[in-house]
């Protein structure tokens, strides 16, 4: 098994960085590497990602695997005859109120995945790392607008 872990600290709470996360219809608006999801963040349900790395757009269909709010959501995607299986997962950890540390991994199995990840899988941490702080941005600007709301 060949895996990618990432992670990154976000000054959100953990309800706000959840809301970012499955909020599929704005990805197109603040993520840089998963450019579009089509679907419902729901156990069993087929969801239509795009990706974008080196310029190019890639199309596939995970199935939603585990679905937890404000905690965990993970998908599995698959090529034909197990030749290369993705357990994509993002955890949220809480930290405190307003800090979660988020964990952001894919795992590879299959015949052909250490050959796959021989190819991508250094472009395929890059673009987790660029989500990261994309996600964190939106994240943290979505909370400081939500103090500045009550305040006033």
């Amino acid at each position: 098994m060949k895996e990618i872990i990432t992670e990154i600290v976000i000054n959100a709470s953990k309800e706000t960085v959840w809301n970012v996360l499955i909020n599929f219809e704005a990805y197109p608006h603040w993520n840089p590497f998963i450019i579009g999801i089509e679907g419902e963040a729901v156990k069993d349900s087929i969801l239509k990602n795009q990706i974008e790395m080196n310029g190019k757009v890639q199309v596939f269909k995970p199935v939603v695997e585990k679905v937890v709010p404000n905690k965990h959501f993970e998908w599995i995607g698959k090529l034909p005859l197990g030749m290369f299986i993705g357990h994509h997962c993002f955890e949220i950890v809480e930290l405190g109120a307003n800090q979660v540390k988020l964990i952001h991994k894919e795992e590879f199995t299959g015949w052909i995945s250490g050959l796959l990840l021989r190819f991508i899988g250094e472009d395929t941490r890059k673009g987790f790392i660029t989500m990261n702080k994309a996600l964190k941005n939106q994240a943290e600007k979505m909370a400081t607008t939500s103090l500045k709301n009550r305040a006033e």
